[in-house]
């Protein structure tokens, strides 16, 4: 009896596995009719377009050099060990993930073996590991893909007794570890990630485990729809940006290894929002190259591989107008450990060929979970004004206390900025901080203090108040959105609607209407800035950065306290965020008062900005139909989990 049949042998004892009847997908696949080794993504004989168009397009041609810059920089670093980081294992994963992934690449496309060799070194240090952490199962599946890609892209030139070990791991460490967890519980990027690796492995071992393989990926293609939600209506993702980019990466690994080997993917890509998510991943991103990064997102990022793949699904090369503005720049490239995957979708595409969206498509709309609205005023010119502007609730998934919150860029600056989360969980939970719990609300960062949105009597908002998107309008000179984000003062305010536009493409009005309950009310307007802020007259402040000045100019009401509030977070635990500073302003209304709070963002090169703003209802708009606004309100306004990555 080999190790392999025993290894199985126990699992088989062990666990329950689904029988032939009840397989729902992948009943009738047969094991003899799948592709041979390597099957994963890129089958053998495929890396011949992919060199015709790295020596045809400069820009692919200096992807992937960075890729094999970057291996050549691997091959001088010692084995991976198992080093835990607090309760996860998640940054070795995810670094083998890289290394393997890069290297296989590089052996099969530059045939050398110095690449092969320093992979399987790899793997068989990550195959010698306890386990992959199972208690934190992200660790698991990034790892279990990473070790899939290296199994099945070098099968071929692995010895005998490097693929018995390897195989042996993907199976006691990788699928073994997922037939007792409950992946339809996983609503967010973790039901994503964890379909998408732990499928690589039953791909790469399927005709060692047929039957296993074939439970794996079928209730891989059942459980992923439950996060595959989140993308409705629109294709906004409610963990904001950055988990979008996780998320969707890996979500289109899987549909792409399925599709490939399987030649359907089952109807997934077609869910309602999914496609879409291409569209929010363009316009989510401001002329400054960074997104905004609402929610646990990080600015900085790069290149997304997805973006290649809803390319080449839509036949749109317009998607990739972004990534092609990154491409330009070597320093977007390096932190994406699925890097090769964008000449595997996208290396047909002749990336100066890449036109920008349609230039009046000045404004995009998701609603959802967590609804936003991001305007710019051009595609083209260099130093555009865009703004970003969301709704939702705070106890969404990754969600921070932020609705009514916005950024906003002009003369190539970022003035209204986002602290964004934090990179790191375990400097927060190393210190006892429950921060996927009620003690979330008081990191810094976190709550609505530090966001750019309003703060009534310093209570902090509704975690469940739920706000979408009421209307907007593309209007060349009235470009806004407007969004009713009363349910977030439940208590506090009677009602409170906040509406956001670029006027004229010269300058950015912030608009609040609110109405007082049977007492006096101090409301506080906060925007996070860059900290060389100057309160210059009894309703202005002044911001200077990088050579350009923004003045922020309250018009109404008339009697406000103009102020200035640190970054630095009382907690020591919580962490500094130098170079930023809070800027705005303070006002008491009376008891039963309806009021406008009016403010203008008017950027040095702002030329006409004496426009009377006028009431919201008077606002340009293209409603969305009441009913439909009830619904989403009430779909959306639940609690949810914020299970942390």
């Amino acid at each position: 009896m080999n190790s392999m049949f025993r290894i199985w042998f126990l699992v088989f004892l062990m666990f329950p596995i689904m029988t032939h009847a009840q397989l729902k997908h992948l009943r009738d696949v047969n094991v003899n009719n799948l592709p041979p080794h390597p099957r994963i993504l890129l089958f053998a004989g495929e890396e011949e377009q992919i060199k015709t168009n790295i020596a045809a397009d400069p820009a692919w041609n200096k992807l992937h050099q960075d890729i094999i810059n970057k291996c050549d920089n691997i091959l001088l670093q010692p084995e991976m060990e198992r080093i835990m980081d607090g309760r996860r294992l998640l940054p070795v994963s995810q670094e083998a993930l890289r290394r393997i992934f890069f290297l296989s690449y590089a052996y099969r496309m530059c045939d050398q073996d110095k690449y092969f060799q320093k992979a399987e070194k790899e793997m068989l240090s990550i195959a010698a590991f306890s386990d992959w952490n199972p208690s934190h199962f992200l660790d698991v599946a990034e790892m279990t893909m990473a070790m899939a890609i290296g199994y099945d892209w070098l099968y071929e030139k692995l010895s005998l007794a490097s693929r018995e070990i390897i195989k042996s791991a993907i199976l006691r460490k990788g699928l073994d570890p997922s037939l007792n967890r409950r992946f339809e519980d996983w609503t967010n990027n973790w039901g994503q990630v964890c379909n998408a690796g732990i499928t690589y492995g039953a791909l790469a071992l399927f005709e060692d485990v047929p039957e296993l393989s074939k439970m794996v990926i079928d209730r891989a293609v059942e459980t992923i729809k439950i996060p595959m939600k989140q993308y409705v209506p629109d294709g906004a993702y409610p963990e904001g940006p950055g988990y979008c980019s996780y998320a969707t990466n890996f979500n289109v690994m899987f549909l792409s290894a399925i599709e490939k080997v399987l030649k359907t993917d089952y109807g997934l890509s077609e869910l309602q929002g999914f496609l879409k998510t291409a569209n929010y991943f363009v316009n989510v991103i401001g002329p400054s190259s960074i997104w905004f990064n609402y929610g646990d997102g990080q600015a900085p990022h790069g290149l997304k591989p997805a973006m290649f793949w809803f390319a080449s699904k839509s036949g749109n090369s317009s998607l990739l107008w972004q990534e092609r503005r990154y491409m330009d720049d070597s320093y977007f490239f390096g932190a994406e450990r699925i890097l090769p995957a964008c000449l595997l979708w996208g290396s047909h595409f002749h990336i100066s060929d890449v036109q920008p969206p349609a230039k009046e498509e000045t404004i995009w709309v998701g609603q959802g979970i967590t609804p936003v609205a991001l305007m710019r005023t051009s595609w083209t010119d260099s130093k555009p004004i865009f703004v970003g502007f969301k709704g939702g609730r705070g106890n969404a998934s990754h969600g921070h206390l932020d609705v009514g919150s916005f950024v906003m860029e002009a003369d190539g600056v970022r003035w209204a900025c986002d602290l964004g989360g934090y990179l790191n969980y375990n400097s927060l939970e190393s210190k006892g901080i429950e921060i996927w719990g009620r003690q979330r609300w008081e990191v810094f960062r976190y709550n609505n203090y530090a966001h750019n949105t309003l703060t009534v009597d310093y209570q902090l908002h509704r975690v469940d108040g739920y706000a979408n998107i009421r209307s907007y309008s593309a209007s060349p000179d009235f470009i806004n959105a407007i969004s009713d984000i009363s349910a977030v003062f439940g208590g506090q305010l009677a009602e409170c609607v906040r509406g956001i536009a670029i006027i004229d493409k010269q300058y950015v009005v912030v608009r609040d209407e609110l109405k007082t309950l049977d007492k006096a009310t101090t409301v506080r307007w906060t925007m996070v800035a860059p900290d060389n802020a100057k309160i210059t007259g009894k309703n202005t402040i002044e911001l200077k950065k990088d050579g350009k000045k923004l003045k922020i100019e309250v018009v109404e009401p008339s009697k406000v306290t103009m102020k200035t509030w640190s970054t630095t977070p009382a907690n020591d635990w919580d962490i500094p965020n130098p170079g930023t500073v809070l800027v705005g302003f303070e006002v008491t209304i009376p008891a039963g008062t309806s009021t406008a709070l009016t403010v203008k963002l008017i950027p040095q090169s702002a030329k006409k900005t004496s426009a009377k703003v006028p009431a919201l209802k008077d606002w340009p708009n293209n409603l969305f139909d009441p009913q439909y606004i009830q619904s989403t309100m009430e779909k959306n306004g639940r609690n949810d989990e914020r299970k942390g990555k």
